[in-house]
């Protein structure tokens, strides 16, 4: 009987999503048709309805849905990205929901991703260490850094939203004067082209690509850092779901004062809880940067990294469980990769954060999709009892 509750209650949760993303599709559809409309209408010449979908369609949501299997030359390079983002994705989608699950707000994933990028590159790029050794340094510096909102929280109770939105911002212009500041930063020196980060590691630095191809400017590898990013996901399912320092850890975010009661060491699991996050984000700086997919150009990152808020986006899309975190980063990053490939004339490639936006706005209503379906599924079975 308890298996056929969780059985229906994760189909519910399943399908719940499936709703939003469907109701998210239709609106963004709609908001395809007016800019196809706007850009048929500035041109002065005629056209019908039916030519304003056939361009909302063809032109822009046919290759959102394809994502971005459009190119030069049809080449489909767009899966190559979409898996290369995934991983990254998939890290700080973890850090969020497992914050989530332990009762905090990890905003800060993006400092912590960055934090996490320059242990990284510091460890391939000046001590020439082997790719794992890197990611493993990628993975304590993103702790470190998560654990000091955690240590607030715990011994001040100062909330961790505002801790960790300031040291988002101290985290990212801190690595860039460290790395390039003033012209004497420690990779100052090793910077020799715009792609200074592919040319200055040493093979051993370097995640293996899945394909051998290796990348160039217009695809990026699939690395194998997509099936760490999954391994990770379930060994975080399992900890939280079967061993009692997972059950500690909810227990403290379920309510502080009965874990307490229960002799459970609340402020040590607080502050674990957020080292844990912020090493999760790191090692998803790891993955991305390693695996020769970019390059960190501090000319331009004088904005946060957009994975470290799209994890939000990603936890809440799966809501919060490992598993499913895959599978909603995996179409965060078809839909996003796939506005690249829109026709530019017509749709700006923002649209496709636009539709990612409104799918995330929906996921607020999952609960009362939840019970309208859950109602459905009590309806069903009243009637099958009679």
């Amino acid at each position: 009987m308890m298996k056929n509750n969780r059985l229906r209650s994760g189909l519910i949760t399943i399908l719940s999503a499936l709703m939003c993303v469907v109701i998210g599709l239709a609106i963004g559809f709609l908001v395809l048709m007016v800019l196809a409309y706007v850009s048929r209408n500035s041109s002065g010449q005629p056209f019908t309805f039916a030519d304003v979908i056939n361009d909302a369609y063809t032109k822009g949501f046919q290759r959102v849905l394809l994502g971005g299997w459009y190119g030069i030359g049809r080449v489909p390079r767009g899966p190559r990205s979409q898996l290369a983002q995934t991983a990254p994705l998939i890290m700080t989608g973890l850090s969020v929901a497992f914050a989530f699950k332990t009762g905090l707000f990890n905003i800060g994933a993006a400092g912590q991703y960055t934090v996490g990028a320059f242990g990284a590159l510091l460890c391939a790029l000046v001590l020439k260490l082997p790719w794992y050794l890197c990611l493993v340094a990628a993975a304590i510096f993103g702790a470190l850094w998560g654990a000091i909102p955690g240590f607030f929280k715990a011994y001040f109770n100062v909330n961790e939203v505002i801790t960790a939105i300031m040291f988002n911002w101290i985290g990212l212009y801190g690595v860039n004067t460290i790395l390039y500041g003033g012209g004497t930063g420690v990779m100052f020196n090793v910077k020799a082209s715009k792609t200074w980060a592919i040319a200055a590691k040493s093979p051993a630095s370097l995640i293996p690509d899945l394909s051998g191809i290796g990348s160039s400017y217009f695809v990026r590898p699939a690395s194998i850092g997509l099936f760490i990013a999954i391994a990770i996901a379930f060994v975080l399912w399992v900890i939280l779901n079967k061993t009692t320092f997972g059950y500690e850890l909810k227990a403290c975010g379920y309510s502080k004062s009965a874990a307490k009661y229960a002799g459970i060491n609340e402020k040590k699991n607080i502050i674990l809880s957020m080292a844990i996050s912020g090493a999760l984000a790191g090692i998803g700086a790891g993955l991305y940067y390693l695996s020769d997919s970019a390059q960190w150009e501090p000319m331009v990152s004088t904005m946060l990294p957009a994975f470290g808020f799209d994890g939000i986006s990603v936890a809440l899309l799966a809501s919060s469980h490992p598993m499913g975190i895959i599978f909603s980063a995996l179409f965060i990053s078809h839909i996003s990769t796939g506005g690249g490939f829109m026709d530019a004339m017509i749709f700006p490639p923002e649209i496709a954060d636009v539709i990612a936006g409104v799918i995330i706005y929906l996921c607020a209503f999952i609960m009362l999709f939840r019970n309208k379906i859950g109602g459905l599924f009590t309806k069903k079975e009243k009637g099958g009892k009679k």
